[in-house]
């Protein structure tokens, strides 16, 4: 699978597209510098009942767009 198909499975599932998790994830203050994985993960098992799988696939999303480090 392609990751532009993870990220339509994740937007049919949730109704919430690429461009507004990362809005949602920098309001929540998850584009910053030095934000781990796991607690953008947690975040998206929680609010959104994503598997681990499609929670990464947001995580690399906003790393890819914030620059983020581990």
């Amino acid at each position: 699978m392609t990751f532009a198909a993870y990220l339509s499975n994740i937007e049919k599932q949730t109704g919430v597209s690429p461009d507004e998790f990362i809005r949602l994830a920098t309001e929540k203050g998850f584009t910053t510098s030095g934000t781990k994985a796991t607690a953008i993960t947690d975040w998206l098992k929680a609010d959104y009942k994503l598997g681990h799988g499609h929670a990464m696939a947001i995580y690399k999303l906003l790393k890819e767009q914030d620059g983020l480090t581990n």
